[in-house]
């Protein structure tokens, strides 16, 4: 199975668009988002074209290919516009025989851990920074920001395929992280 791993949108339709655009392109058998989908929250400015409304349209089409974990932005009333769920802290995907315990990233990361196992991968969003950390019993990933990257970083996603992790820049270039 082809993963489309993306997070941190906060209402930008600009890039929703250009995200779901690369999720086509990719030919990608899900999309799992890390939450952070419709609001830009108070610590953040305004993304290119925010509009909510139209990325709950753009996400709405793509519901039976989403899974989704929530956000720190995202609410209860979120769940009431957008067709597929939204609302879980956490999923656990086991895949290509590694075990992913994705989250958003503000309750569980690097300094507050999961229940993992040895060699077990704690993939989170909310930093808007990609990682890939290798520590001595797990492995930490984030794919960035769908729209507001910061540190330097780039808007981007991640691909997991046959327990292989890609991060890939808006235009489909990997790029090293």
């Amino acid at each position: 199975m082809k993963w489309f791993i993306a997070s941190d949108i906060h209402g930008s339709a600009y890039y929703a668009e250009k995200m779901l655009a690369a999720f086509a392109r990719e030919s990608a058998d899900k999309m799992l988002l890390l939450g952070d989908i419709l609001y830009h929250g108070p610590r953040n400015d305004l993304p290119k074209e925010y509009n909510p409304k139209e990325v709950i349209s753009l996400l709405n089409t793509k519901k039976d290919r989403i899974l989704c974990v929530r956000g720190n932005c995202d609410t209860e009333v979120d769940q009431m516009v957008l067709e597929f769920p939204v609302l879980a802290d956490y999923c656990v995907i086991h895949d290509s025989g590694v075990t992913v315990y994705a989250t958003h990233g503000h309750v569980y990361h690097e300094e507050n851990l999961p229940p993992l196992q040895k060699g077990d991968v704690l993939l989170h969003g909310h930093t808007h920074v990609p990682k890939n950390a290798q520590h001595e019993a797990y492995r930490c990933l984030n794919p960035g920001s769908v729209s507001i990257p910061k540190e330097g970083s780039h808007h981007g996603y991640m691909i997991f395929e046959n327990g292989v992790f890609l991060w890939k820049d808006m235009d489909g270039n990997v790029v090293e992280i």
